[in-house]
């Protein structure tokens, strides 16, 4: 499993140079290496920084917004595969999640790539990633209101979650955003607009609500446009209840 930490800023001068950046959006810890990587999603760019460094090395993209394979647009998360040396972009305006081999300066394409749509080979703005220990991408495909799971070189992907429009029933998603997935492959999702966390258990047709789902409040039963989370090593689930301004902490039965 993958770990991975998002939406954390770093306060800092606007600047296409790399000790400073423009936009920061998703971005992930290397700690055997001790370096960060980051989406600077206005410079069209992931940056990596050395721990204590005082200027970034430029690792993908910088080569402006356009369709070329050493371009991206408005990069906005990132998880490393250590198994491959490589980097698994969320390439949100390009509808794409891309490898890019660290050292490299290019691209391929690993789900995705085939404009703005609802088809199982398309995406329309995804925002967060999940990487398994099959290398299974799982994407939320988040103006598709659902979550989609592509297998290593499947040409299009698997709907493991939503996907019948934006609604608040259970076998829907309204705008998706922060998800992980736990060891029996169920996918919990942060369901934003509908102020909720859902789980969906592999191979089910509709979810369940573990978070929230009590309206849109300041409650500790409710959530209010929650943006991303995360389990720590107890398996105690973490939420960033954005609108709220609060990180709440819940225990979940994962049985």
């Amino acid at each position: 499993m993958y770990t991975k930490w998002n939406y954390n800023y770093w306060r800092t001068k606007f600047s296409e140079t790399l000790d400073k950046f423009g936009q920061l959006e998703g971005f992930y810890v290397d700690y055997d290496d001790q370096m960060i990587y980051i989406c600077d999603s206005w410079f069209n760019r992931v940056v990596k920084w050395k721990y204590y460094s005082k200027i970034g090395e430029l690792a993908a993209g910088d080569n402006g917004n356009g369709n070329q394979s050493d371009q991206l647009n408005h990069p906005i998360d990132l998880i490393i595969d250590k198994d491959n040396d490589s980097l698994i972009i969320c390439d949100r305006d390009k509808r794409q999640v891309v490898r890019w081999k660290i050292g490299d300066t290019n691209r391929t394409i690993v789900a995705g790539g085939n404009g703005s749509g609802n088809h199982f080979n398309q995406l329309n703005r995804p925002s967060y990633l999940f990487v398994d220990q099959n290398h299974s991408v799982y994407i939320s495909d988040t103006s598709n209101h659902r979550v989609m799971k592509w297998i290593k070189g499947a040409k299009e992907g698997i709907l493991v979650a939503g996907g019948q429009g934006l609604g608040a029933e259970l076998n829907q998603l309204t705008f998706p955003r922060g998800m992980i997935v736990d060891q029996f492959d169920s996918v919990y999702v942060a369901d934003r607009h509908n102020h909720r966390i859902m789980r969906w258990v592999k191979g089910s047709v509709e979810g369940s609500v573990v978070v929230g789902g009590n309206g849109q409040g300041k409650e500790p039963n409710q959530l209010d446009t929650p943006e991303d989370l995360l389990f720590d090593e107890e398996y105690n689930l973490y939420v960033n209840d954005a609108e709220n301004r609060r990180v709440q902490k819940f225990a979940v039965d994962l049985n």
